[in-house]
C-alpha cells in the first residue's frame, strides 16, 4: 500500500487528509475496447450520451447475465478525454470552477487572495484521467464515504481523514454492479450525495465536507430483485439489455473475446483506430454541446409526450431534452431533430412509467407508440 499525505497547513483546524491507494487496484490487463463490443446499441448509446453531458443523471443497465454490461462500463475509461485537476487535491477539484472547490483548495485560494504580495493566479493544475470507480457490493459505509485514519491517529496522534470511494469518483463515474442487491443504508447514502453533490462525514471526532459529483452507473439482473424506486428515479437513462439472438453476432463475440484473451495488447492495437475515432467524436461533441439548440416546437412535443404517458414529475422532460441535445452533439447537428428525440425517448422514460400490474403491453412498446403519435414515424431507437 502507498499513502500520499497532503499539506493541510492552510486549512486551519481541519483534519489532515490521507489519500490511500492500493497497488493491487491498478489494472494489470487493459480493459476490453469499447469499440469492439458487438451489438448492445442502447447500452453503448446511453453511456456515450452521459459522457458528453453528465447532467443527464447517469445510466441504469438491467439485463441478462453475460451481456457485456460491466465490460462496457469499464471500457469507458479508455475513451474519456483527460480533465484538469488542482495538483495535490485528494478530490480532483476543477481549477476553473471555484464554486466546486473543496475546503482545502478554498483555504489555499483565500490565503493567496489575502496575501497582497502574492500575485493572483489560478491554482496549479495537472491533467488527470477521468475516474471510473467500482463500488463493490460488500463495501462498508466507511469505505464508501471515508473515515478516520485509525493507524495514523494511534501511531502519530494526528487527526487524519482517509477519503473513500465517493471522493475518488468526484468528477467521474461511480459504477455499481448488481446495484439491485445493494444494502439499503448505502442506497440512502448514495441518494443524499447524488442529490447534493457533497459528501458529509461526521464521525470519530472529524467533520469533513467534500465535493462528490459523479455520474452514477448501475447494472443488474432483474431476476435477482427490483431496485428501490427512490434510487431508480435518480438514474437519468434506463437501458434494458437482452441476450443477442443473431447467430453470426454471437459467433463474432466469441471470436473477439478469444483474440482478446490470447493477446490483449495486440487486440487493443487492432482496435485503436476505432477507439481513436470515438475519442475524437466525444471530444468534439463536448465542445459542441453548449451551442446545440432545442427548438420550442420539439420541446412542446416532449412535454406532450410526458403528459400522454402520465409521467410523474418533470424529470422526464428534462432528461429527454438533455439526452436529445447530447445525441445531436454526437451527430454534429446544430439543433435537435424529431429523430433525436425518437432515439432517446425509451431510454429516458422506460423507468418512469407508472407500474400497472394488470398492464399486458410492454413498457418500451407503449412509449414507442406514443412517440409515433406525437413525433411521427421514423427511425426506431
Amino acid at each position: 500500500m502507498t499513502t500520499v499525505h497532503t499539506d493541510t497547513s492552510a486549512v486551519g483546524n481541519a483534519p489532515e487528509v490521507a489519500v490511500q491507494t492500493n497497488d493491487h487496484e491498478k489494472a494489470t490487463i487493459p480493459p476490453y475496447p469499447f469499440a469492439a463490443i458487438v451489438g448492445q446499441a442502447n447500452l453503448k448509446q446511453a453511456l456515450l450520451l452521459c459522457v458528453v453531458n453528465p447532467s443527464i443523471g447517469g445510466v441504469m443497465v438491467m439485463g441478462h447475465r453475460g451481456t457485456a454490461k460491466s465490460t462496457a462500463v469499464r471500457a469507458l475509461a479508455a475513451l474519456l478525454p483527460p480533465i484538469k485537476a488542482v495538483q495535490g487535491c485528494p478530490y480532483g477539484c476543477a481549477p476553473e470552477q471555484p464554486a466546486g472547490l473543496c475546503e482545502r483548495c478554498h483555504a489555499k485560494k483565500d490565503k493567496k487572495a489575502a496575501d497582497k504580495d502574492e500575485p493572483k493566479r489560478a491554482p496549479r493544475s495537472i491533467n488527470v484521467p477521468v475516474p471510473v470507480v467500482d463500488l463493490p457490493l460488500g463495501a462498508t459505509e466507511d469505505r464508501v464515504c471515508g473515515t478516520l485514519d485509525v493507524e495514523r491517529a494511534l501511531t502519530q496522534g494526528v487527526q487524519a481523514f482517509a477519503p473513500g470511494l465517493l471522493a475518488r469518483a468526484n468528477r467521474g463515474f461511480l459504477y455499481i454492479d448488481e446495484v439491485n442487491l445493494l444494502e439499503d443504508h448505502l442506497v440512502d447514502v448514495l441518494l443524499d450525495v447524488a442529490a447534493s453533490g457533497v459528501n458529509v462525514v461526521e464521525r470519530e471526532g472529524i467533520s469533513i465536507r467534500h465535493p462528490a459529483r459523479f455520474v452514477l452507473v448501475g447494472s443488474g439482473n432483474p431476476e435477482e430483485g427490483d431496485l428501490r424506486p427512490q434510487l431508480l428515479d435518480r438514474f437519468g437513462l434506463h437501458a434494458r439489455i437482452t441476450t443477442i439472438k443473431d447467430v453470426s453476432e454471437r459467433v463474432e463475440i466469441v471470436k473477439r473475446r478469444q483474440a482478446y484473451d490470447s493477446d490483449p495488447i495486440a487486440f487493443l492495437n487492432a482496435w485503436e483506430k476505432e477507439q481513436d475515432k470515438l475519442r475524437k467524436q466525444i471530444k468534439a461533441a463536448q465542445k459542441r454541446l453548449p451551442s446545440v439548440i432545442l427548438p420550442d416546437p420539439i420541446l412542446y412535443k416532449i412535454a406532450e409526450l410526458c403528459v400522454k404517458l402520465e409521467i410523474d414529475g418533470h424529470r422526464g422532460e428534462l432528461t429527454i431534452g438533455r439526452a436529445a441535445i447530447s445525441l445531436a452533439a454526437l451527430k454534429s447537428h446544430k439543433e435537435v431533430t424529431n429523430d433525436d428525440v425518437r432515439q432517446v425517448a425509451v431510454l429516458a422514460l422506460h423507468h418512469r412509467l407508472r407500474k400497472d400490474p394488470l398492464e399486458t403491453q410492454d413498457d418500451a412498446v407503449k412509449i414507442e407508440q406514443a412517440v409515433v403519435e406525437i413525433f411521427g414515424s421514423g427511425a426506431k431507437p
